[in-house]
């Protein structure tokens, strides 16, 4: 198992990220229909076994992470089965960490979940928090598309609008509700749905 001091997280700024989530769809879905089909690419296209296992979560507080030779993803089984949202979100976050982070989890070769767990105890606060981030912002950069996302807050909002729902007067309500529907076209989380809306400086149009 490398020590602390043998791993180092890359630094990726949010564009490069997105140009390599834009890459990903390019590669395997390139029609960019939503919602991403991302556990068929993961399985047919990837080749990607995922396997859920009881209790993770509560037993070490992750839905999922991928083995030391990028083979398989493991996943809460009960996320897995019953909320489908945050299943296909640990997907292409893991997807994000093979993808990114590829070199580093070829040289930890931890073959069970005890060593997964001394291998992410072994990198520095700082370190982990560059490589979760990189698979978070990865993640929601494959399944939300910025052309997408773009597009469909402008119906929800001009469909809210004809809702009597005033942006200037309810604004923080009317984003509640915008983000709702557009998590529903995405099959990802409200929390998804905020953090693209931010990171990209949709809702600043409409102020």
């Amino acid at each position: 198992m490398p020590s602390e001091n043998n791993i180092k997280a890359p630094v990726f700024s949010y564009d490069e990220i997105r140009n390599h989530a834009d890459h990903f769809l390019k590669q395997y879905h390139p029609c960019r229909e939503i919602p991403i089909p991302i556990e068929e690419i993961a399985e047919f296209q990837m080749g990607l076994n995922i396997v859920p296992i009881p209790g993770l979560l509560r037993a070490f507080d992750v839905d999922g992470f991928t083995s030391s030779d990028l083979s398989n993803i493991y996943v809460d089984e009960f996320i897995y089965s019953d909320r489908p949202g945050r299943y296909r979100f640990t997907l292409a976050h893991e997807v994000g960490h093979i993808f990114l982070h590829k070199e580093i989890y070829s040289k930890a070769n931890f073959r069970n979940i005890k060593e997964w767990k001394d291998f992410i105890n072994s990198i520095s606060e700082k370190d982990h928090g560059w490589l979760e981030y990189q698979a978070y912002s990865y993640g929601g950069l494959v399944l939300v598309p910025s052309e997408h996302l773009i597009k469909r807050t402008e119906f929800y909002v001009n469909r809210i609008q004809e809702e009597d729902i005033s942006l200037r007067e309810n604004w923080d309500f009317a984003w509640d509700l915008i983000a709702a529907r557009l998590a529903k076209d995405f099959e990802v989380s409200s929390d998804v749905i905020e953090k693209r809306l931010n990171k990209d400086k949709v809702m600043e149009t409409y102020r």
